[in-house]
């Protein structure tokens, strides 16, 4: 998907913190930084003033039209969850998911996209806290109360007001690549990447690249990050970080909310990202850099979790 505008749809008393971090990674001027920007801007019905949940207002804000253009709408939390939003949001919605643009709903606005018919039988996740008045509301949307974010036919969703930030990150890696995500998410001292199926719950959530708390992990993920082209196995590291293998898997995951199997697959898939992009290996120089047995192996799994081939995401995003 080619997003050039991006809309943010506002009916009455949203998050400041959920609209500003659409704002911040969207809406904000970096070509000091030598990043292009996005067409963006904030809407409501007829450009309506909005109220915020913390006593402020916002004015100056576009009419839904602007929205009729744009390939990416994404809706924060707006309040009242429980009811729909007014029916010019929900005509939006529904629109552009017809007219095959990208629809994204931050925590609580997960419910909006529900209330659009948007959700019906596609994989989508809120936070934990709504989880059972979302399914008593939406029977038949496929909720995944574990995932940070979901994404499925063209239909985003985050859980949690962080989320939002893992959320809008992987658009951008979805539209313009790893690197280019990787700089803003740097410009902003945000985690790179928190893969979607990464729990809600951990008790130190970290990205792939930072170190978790649990000083024995870190060290571990440090190791494996240095030798991404070799092959690993659960006992192997947990014997070398002097654990039983139950207690490294519970270590593992109570500092990084995933398996060690699904973070190596994150991290051998993004450095493979980073190598095409980058454009200078072949893929099959490239499989054995991040620890596959055959170009074939790696177009395997890059299809299967990044939804494209290694040539065609070369061709999109080599520098």
């Amino acid at each position: 998907m080619d997003v050039r505008r991006v809309a943010v749809l506002l009916a009455d008393r949203v998050s400041p913190f959920e609209l500003g971090v659409a704002c911040e990674v969207f809406g904000t001027d970096r070509s000091a930084d030598d990043m292009p920007g996005w067409d963006f801007g904030v809407c409501s019905p007829g450009g309506a003033d909005v109220a915020s949940w913390s006593g402020f207002g916002l004015n100056g804000v576009r009419d839904l039209d602007f929205a009729a253009s744009a390939e990416l709408l994404i809706v924060p939390t707006c309040a009242p969850r429980t009811a729909p939003p007014p029916e010019p949001v929900l005509a939006a919605l529904r629109v552009a998911a017809e007219r095959g643009a990208w629809v994204a709903g931050f925590c609580a606005g997960v419910f909006s996209l529900g209330h659009a018919g948007l959700l019906d039988g596609r994989r989508c996740t809120v936070h934990w806290a709504y989880e059972a008045e979302f399914r008593r509301q939406f029977p038949a949307a496929g909720v995944d109360p574990q995932a940070l974010y979901a994404e499925d036919g063209g239909v985003f969703t985050s859980a949690g007001t962080v989320a939002a930030v893992d959320l809008c990150l992987h658009l951008v890696r979805r539209t313009r690549g790893v690197a280019a995500a990787t700089a803003l998410a740097r410009r902003m001292v945000a985690a790179p990447h928190r893969a979607g199926g990464q729990a809600q719950f951990v008790q130190a959530p970290v990205p792939a690249t930072a170190a978790p708390d649990d000083a024995v992990v870190a060290e571990a993920l440090e190791w494996v990050e240095r030798r991404l082209d070799r092959p690993f196995t659960v006992a192997e590291l947990a014997r070398r970080s002097g654990l039983g293998e139950r207690t490294f898997l519970r270590r593992f995951a109570a500092a990084t909310g995933t398996t060690p199997h699904r973070w190596l697959t994150e991290r051998r898939l993004d450095r493979a990202q980073d190598l095409l992009e980058q454009g200078l290996l072949s893929i099959e120089d490239i499989a054995t850099a991040c620890g596959y047995s055959s170009s074939a192996a790696l177009r395997h799994q890059f299809t299967r979790l990044r939804a494209t081939t290694p040539s065609a995401y070369r061709a999109a995003f080599a520098r």
